[in-house]
């Protein structure tokens, strides 16, 4: 929508053709429905939350960056509010009325919206041919794929652009799910479904014990694993998790002397009461009895009668709580899909193909993808503006 509106503001005939009866289909999912709009921070942050080819948009984020991406939507009549991490979002917290000024953007500028799946795309000489589903054949001199990658299929996501790049040359590079959940192997994790843990630091070690990840802020529980936003932050981070370890810090804010005193006072203050019951001040009730059954103290062991040892062990697995980790759930629960068109065949400035003139990409059929938090609806605002401003 971004490239096709910023195509027809120039002037160009454009068409946009779209497989779903609705556009922006995608974005109804995206911030759980809020549609987590961009980041509002520098060009430089930007770059640096986009793991995957990052440095390859540069030019692209100073021509559109989040001011710009704001600025845009502000003047389309859409109000937006910044919350913390400096997540931008509607100001009415509604995915819908997003997609509603992008219609209208889309629209307004005149372009031509043909709701049909393309089956083929070809060129004879100068001129791209879309073969689409309903036998319609659109021509034109200039073709821009932005497909999408292979997440959410559902939303029609499907990897029908990388097969038309290939088509004409390009190197895919393999794709796989990123900002997604991610499986453990331990047999307590699903006894903590659906726990949130608001203030957590997490570490990933690999099966070498170095530290490949590290993060500090929201995750929860699922039945199969782990999930929120540290953890997606981490699947696009770290290509491979099987054999991987992740350590959680229950209590980042303190260090073990720090809180080893806090639970020395708590067993002060509550010393006949048992441990279960002290534990309760220190813990989400569904992590109680997960923590108990991992420390070896009985749950009904009067808190004066726990050991120094006993103590200390307990410190160490409130800062060290681990769980073996063992691969991503499917690319069908992923937020974005790492991989896509080589971005060395990709000219950065314009988005045109090194290899076929007038061939363009924008957003996700390329081989980047950034952190949560608006990365990656900056780099399909920033892409798509560049390339619907350079054909």
């Amino acid at each position: 929508m971004m490239a096709a509106g910023m195509a027809a503001q120039r002037g160009l005939r454009t068409i946009l053709i779209e497989k779903n009866p609705v556009l922006g289909r995608k974005l109804l999912l995206t911030g759980k429905g809020r549609c987590n709009l961009t980041n509002y921070c520098e060009v430089d942050e930007l770059i640096e939350n986009i793991p995957v080819n990052g440095k390859f948009l540069t030019n692209a984020f100073y021509k559109f960056s989040s001011k710009e991406t704001i600025s845009f939507f502000n003047k389309l009549g859409l109000e937006i509010k910044v919350e913390r991490g400096k997540r931008v979002f509607p100001a009415s917290d509604k995915a819908k009325d997003v997609i509603e000024v992008l219609i209208k953007f889309v629209v307004s500028n005149g372009v031509n919206v043909i709701h049909s799946s393309a089956l083929d795309i070809m060129k004879f000489g100068k001129i791209f041919a879309v073969k689409l589903q309903n036998g319609e054949v659109i021509r034109g001199n200039k073709l821009i794929i932005a497909t999408g990658g292979k997440s959410y299929p559902g939303t029609g996501s499907t990897g029908d652009g990388y097969k038309f790049a290939r088509k004409f040359g390009h190197t895919i590079k393999k794709y796989k799910p990123s900002l997604v959940p991610i499986e453990a192997k331990h047999e307590w994790a699903p006894r903590a479904d659906e726990l949130l843990l608001k203030n957590v630091a997490i570490k990933i070690l690999d099966k070498n014990n170095k530290v490949v990840y590290k993060d500090s802020g929201e995750m929860f529980f699922t039945k199969f694993g782990v999930s929120g936003p540290v953890i997606l932050s981490a699947s696009s981070h770290v290509r491979n998790i099987k054999n991987h370890k992740l350590f959680i810090d229950l209590k980042p804010a303190l260090s073990e002397e720090k809180l080893d005193i806090r639970i020395q006072r708590d067993f002060n203050e509550y010393s006949r009461k048992q441990f279960k019951a002290v534990l309760k001040n220190l813990l989400p009730n569904k992590l109680v009895p997960i923590i108990i059954e991992l420390s070896k103290i009985p749950a009904r062991k009067q808190v004066h009668q726990i050991t120094k040892e006993e103590r200390k062990n307990l410190v160490f697995l409130l800062k060290n709580l681990s769980l073996k980790l063992d691969k991503f759930r499917s690319i069908k629960e992923a937020i974005v899909t790492s991989g896509g068109v080589d971005v060395k065949e990709i000219a950065p400035k314009t988005m045109e193909s090194k290899l076929v003139p007038g061939l363009y990409f924008a957003g996700e059929v390329i081989d980047v993808d950034g952190h949560t938090g608006g990365f990656n609806l900056q780099i399909a605002w920033s892409a798509g503006f560049v390339a619907g401003s350079s054909v």
